[in-house]
């Protein structure tokens, strides 16, 4: 193989190397400069988007060992630069697909949005939608994650983002874009990623006291400043009740789908059926309910209902109108598994399948799954000439 052709399957190889953070190739996003073969060594320069980018180690590894894997290349020099602010400019305007700045999740895209509700707090809506996520990305599937419970967030933790002294990593800033953390093949944007500790590493992240205004504003800013990608599921967990930002996710996106969470006693049922009614008066559509924190079956056999039964049965049934069916979509058992998981930040689904409360997860997972985001029913963005 001669020099030009050797450099030529360099460039090849460093090409296709993906960058972690926008899942695309380096050629395809230009960062790989220039490329010559002396010999056995392979000089291979590439920019990257940022100073200071979080990915860097990673796409230097990777870059020199796709350039290695080069027949006859023994020994790789890496030049690694920055992109210069047009071509961040460039990249950014790529990504959008040339369109101004907008919210890509509105009722002509392909992607499936999904927000995640309940009533009221402590029915374990943001644990079952972290292991929804994950089971979703473990099928195949392009997963992004709002955490739009902007004063309970707590879905960094779940996905294990919080690192052995507290931090937790922010978004990469490419101009006026966003690029999310990915966690478990999940794409995560979380109001927790921008707060910092007061007092040092044990002091608590700071709290978030605003009103309507800003509450709005920021579930604005994850959907449109967020470089998500192209999903094939967008998930939201939202805050409990019917408040704010209920009220302003129904005006961004009309489109999404609704599933609603409860546990099994009355008190909570009772509640969880008022959040699936005003997603309806937004004119979204309520897909399904999850029951959590439902019956467990002891070691002797025997079942704890600690919570009561039914419950989820009975929203399902008041949501189910209009024509509209809305299924009891699984009953997850109480589960120390499920709970000791998220405080370590590796799902359920992922750490211990086995467990019901993860295999009830998953079932939902499946029955979302069965449903593919598509064409029909949507017009084409094309106009005769």
């Amino acid at each position: 193989m001669t020099g030009g052709t050797r450099a030529d399957a360099v460039r090849a190889a460093v090409g296709a190397v993906s960058d972690p953070e926008l899942r695309r190739p380096l050629s395809e996003l230009d960062m790989v400069r220039d490329i010559s073969v002396d010999g056995s060594v392979a000089h291979v320069a590439i920019a990257l988007t940022i100073v200071g980018c979080p990915a860097a180690d990673r796409i230097a590894a990777d870059v020199t060992a796709a350039a290695a894997s080069v027949t006859d290349i023994d020994e790789v020099v890496l030049d690694v630069g920055v992109m210069t602010p047009a071509e961040r400019h460039a990249l950014t305007d790529r990504l959008r697909g040339g369109r101004a700045r907008e919210m890509p999740f509105g009722p002509g895209s392909l992607t499936r949005v999904i927000a995640v509700t309940s009533g009221k707090g402590g029915v374990g809506k943001s644990t079952v939608t972290a292991n929804l996520a994950t089971a979703l990305a473990a099928r195949g599937l392009a997963v992004g994650l709002v955490d739009a419970d902007v004063h309970g967030f707590s879905i960094p933790g779940q996905l294990g983002l919080v690192g052995p002294d507290g931090s937790v990593p922010q978004p990469t800033r490419v101009d006026d874009l966003m690029l999310p953390p990915v966690a478990h093949g999940v794409k995560v944007i979380s109001i927790g990623m921008f707060l910092r500790r007061a007092d040092g590493d044990a002091a608590p992240l700071g709290a978030v006291a605003w009103r309507g205004p800003m509450l709005h504003r920021t579930v604005q800013q994850f959907l449109t400043d967020v470089y998500f990608g192209d999903l094939d599921v967008l998930l939201l967990d939202m805050p409990p009740g019917t408040g704010d930002v209920a009220i302003s996710v129904g005006q961004l996106l009309p489109n999404a789908e609704v599933l609603v969470v409860t546990t099994p006693q009355t008190a909570a049922s009772d509640v969880a059926v008022r959040s699936g009614l005003v997603a309806r008066q937004t004119g979204q559509k309520v897909i399904g309910v999850v029951e959590n924190m439902a019956a467990m079956t002891l070691p002797d056999g025997t079942t704890l209902d600690l919570f009561g039964a039914g419950g989820g049965a009975a929203v399902a049934a008041a949501l189910t109108g209009s024509g509209d069916e809305v299924p009891l979509l699984a009953s997850v058992p109480l589960s120390p598994v499920l709970r000791t998981d998220a405080d370590a930040g590796i799902p359920a689904v992922l750490a211990h399948p086995e467990d019901p409360a993860a295999r009830a997860i998953v079932q939902v997972a499946d029955a979302l799954a069965r449903v593919p985001r598509g064409l029909a029913g949507r017009s084409l963005p094309f106009r005769p000439s």
